[in-house]
């Protein structure tokens, strides 16, 4: 795992797999969670679309209402975070990451009470079982 970026609150796993592998395994583990997934941005897609290039990027935006709701009634701005994002990307290298908020960020950037602090930590369990 690269170490956390504190300023930027961003920490990054490696995966064991190609970005769209990875991006499938996520959404797998979603899915058979019944957590709602609401929306894959592909970014080198996009790039692509224009005539540009760019390395595999996708964006994987999920969430569940019953853990977040409570978040953003405590934490109201917590909202321009949510729902949580996991970000597959492949380095100048073809090394593929899989990359999140950390909670703890989140946490002292919304001041999101210690109790709730659950609810927005799933992304590493996510990232560490579509990595292996």
């Amino acid at each position: 795992m690269r170490p956390e970026n504190a300023e930027s609150g961003i920490v990054s796993m490696a995966s064991h797999h190609s970005v769209d592998e990875t991006v499938a395994k996520l959404e797998e583990i979603l899915r058979a969670k019944g957590v709602k997934i609401f929306a894959l941005v592909d970014h080198s897609g996009e790039a692509e679309q224009v005539g540009l290039r760019m390395p595999p990027t996708k964006l994987l935006i999920f969430g569940n209402p019953r853990a977040g709701t409570p978040v953003m009634i405590a934490a109201p701005t917590i909202a321009i975070d949510l729902p949580l994002k996991l970000l597959v990307w492949e380095d100048a290298d073809g090394k593929v990451w899989i990359s999140w908020n950390s909670p703890a960020y989140l946490k002292d950037r919304h001041s999101v009470p210690a109790e709730l602090l659950q609810n927005i930590a799933v992304a590493e369990v996510l990232a560490s079982a579509a990595a292996a």
